[in-house]
């Protein structure tokens, strides 16, 4: 059972650094509160009692997006259904639906955001290994006096181990910026206990886009996650790829090369087993997504959303 002395809900971003500065180490902030609520449930976590929690879900700042300058703006209560519902949030962000389709079922989707997938740094939260391939950036939001400041963090440099970001102690995560990707067909590969259910195992994410006859690889992003401690961009993977032509083997030895990269303490030899299949899904998977002319002999069935 959750329980608390004080539940604190502030409607603008001051208010919510306010209380965040005043909140006490065993205080607890959440927005969707996915994770909270079923680990407090009788048989998980057993009794949780917080002395304060802060609800940011009804913070006016942390509310819709907002896309101009080939930048996308998800402000820090984005939920992951709105990915799959908004049509031009699908067209910017490609790899999303179906990330947000693995990611959970649809109630837990109408709640969880973004932004707390991250904040979490769980080596295996789905929103990483997308958010990587689109060289997203964290802004954080703390009080200087009365005013409010912002610095931005990389995402490859926010989630810094298990558990572990780049916040420091009154920050708040205002929004998630990412580059544009319309005109690249998505993918996004998990596997784990449960479809939508559980933490993935390991997931790999792929963005492609072709060149004007289709016939080759014209710019490439890719990333795993729940390989390591932390997510991991496949930078040589992408150099590799760019301008080749669209043929098996080109899809086949790219997929090769991260095997020997899982650095995961649990399950190593499965994870790797896994990674070379999923590289070469995703890949596969976002070039029908994109429309590309592929070849027959590599030609599959890919996840729709």
């Amino acid at each position: 059972m959750l329980s608390f002395d004080e539940y604190v809900m502030p409607r603008t971003l001051h208010e919510a650094l306010e209380a965040v500065e005043r909140l006490p180490s065993a205080g607890k902030v959440i927005a969707g509160a996915t994770d909270v609520v079923p680990y407090a449930r009788e048989g998980r976590g057993g009794d949780v009692h917080y002395p304060v929690v802060v609800d940011l879900s009804r913070v006016a700042e942390f509310q819709g997006y907002t896309i101009a300058d080939g930048r996308v703006r998800l402000n820090a209560n984005v939920v992951f259904q709105a990915f799959l519902e908004d049509a031009a949030l699908r067209e910017h962000l490609p790899c999303m639906p179906s990330c947000a389709i693995w990611f959970a079922d649809d109630q837990v989707r109408e709640q969880a955001t973004l932004a707390g997938n991250i904040a979490n740094a769980s080596p295996a939260a789905d929103g990483m290994p997308p958010l990587l391939a689109m060289n997203a950036d964290v802004e954080l939001a703390r009080l200087d006096g009365a005013e409010v400041r912002y610095r931005t963090v990389p995402i490859a440099d926010f989630v810094r181990g298990p558990g572990a970001n780049a916040m420091e102690t009154g920050e708040l995560i205002s929004a998630v910026t990412c580059e544009s990707m319309k005109g690249y067909g998505g993918s996004f590969q998990k596997v784990g206990q449960r479809r939508s259910l559980v933490i993935s195992k390991v997931s790999a994410v792929a963005l492609v886009k072709t060149s004007p006859s289709g016939g080759r690889f014209e710019d490439v992003r890719l990333a795993l996650g729940g390989i390591g401690p932390v997510p991991v961009r496949l930078h040589d993977i992408e150099d590799m790829l760019r301008g080749q032509p669209i043929t098996r083997q080109i899809v086949a030895e790219a997929s090769i090369i991260p095997a020997d990269r899982v650095a995961s303490r649990s399950r190593v030899e499965y994870r790797r087993r896994v990674v070379r299949g999923f590289v070469e899904a995703a890949i596969e998977d976002a070039l029908v997504a994109c429309g590309a002319p592929i070849p027959n002999e590599i030609q599959r069935e890919a996840v729709h959303v």
